[in-house]
């Protein structure tokens, strides 16, 4: 009997909780297909039917294929440059004893507790001077650096994992530290880099506050910022709003659908060790 409970319990904490998390997700889906008047004069409900002007005059009002391409250009190479190098400082922190250890530890322990608005007028300031300010190329510095914290940390429990014996072996046979790491550890990474890959990924899609006070122009710009676009300039065109919406968060969203599996695996296996 309390197993049956307990079932029943499970399932309706279940529910709410998809609830919760798919109802505001919908209601966007729907209205981004609305008329104004039909989201004005009623909130919840199908639209009357599914038409694709909303979209059509999203992409006419604002940039979005240039906030696109932005965005992909920025999440990609700042994922690739993140994993880079977290993979490598978080192999030598593990496998190697030197004097500094614990002052990197705690570099990276402290990054996971400052507030990204604390660092807004600093990185202002930095990249101002180093003549990065409003460029791709200062964005996807300031998301690789944000993300390494968690991407070290993602990265250093699963190799912690891993048996040192089959680098013992390796370096027997006259294989180098860093054959060794290329060669055996990271292969044997994949369920932790996929993890610590989509976490970035997603930071760097995502990010709204660091993409509009770093940068100054809309060729500069990235997708979530479409969103500010059309809050400010076109506020009376609902639909078109809600179409943005969906055009912001749609490819996230399948990103996670994709690759949960090698999110849940990941932290699973980094969580244990041996």
């Amino acid at each position: 009997m309390l197993r049956i409970i307990r079932k029943i319990l499970t399932a309706q904490l279940l529910t709410v909780i998809v609830v919760i998390s798919i109802v505001p997700f919908a209601w966007v889906l729907f209205s981004s297909f609305k008329t104004n008047s039909e989201i004005l004069t009623g909130t919840l409900g199908f639209p009357s039917g599914f038409r694709l002007s909303n979209y059509v005059t999203a992409f006419k009002l604002a940039p979005l294929i240039t906030f696109y391409k932005n965005s992909i250009v920025i999440a990609i190479a700042g994922t690739v440059l993140n994993l880079f190098v977290c993979t490598m400082a978080a192999y030598v922190v593990v496998r190697c004893s030197f004097k500094l250890k614990g002052v990197v530890m705690l570099l990276f322990s402290v990054g996971l507790i400052i507030p990204g608005a604390a660092l807004l007028q600093p990185l202002y300031i930095i990249l101002n001077v180093t003549n990065l300010y409003n460029t791709r190329t200062g964005l996807i510095l300031v998301y690789t650096a944000l993300g390494m914290p968690t991407t070290f940390y993602v990265m250093m429990s699963y190799i912690k994992t891993i048996p040192y014996t089959l680098e013992e072996a390796a370096y027997i046979d006259g294989s180098g530290f860093l054959r060794t790491f290329v060669k055996i550890v990271l292969p044997l990474t994949r369920p932790a880099f996929a993890t610590a890959g989509i976490i970035q990924f997603l930071l760097c899609w995502n990010e709204f506050q660091l993409a509009l006070t770093l940068t100054g122009e809309t060729g500069k710009r990235t997708l979530p910022i479409a969103l500010y676009y059309f809050k400010s300039a076109f506020a009376s065109d609902y639909g078109a709003m809600f179409a943005a919406t969906v055009v912001v968060i749609v490819p996230s969203i399948i990103t996670f659908i994709l690759f949960q599996k090698q999110v849940v695996s990941g932290l699973a296996a980094g969580s244990v060790k041996g």
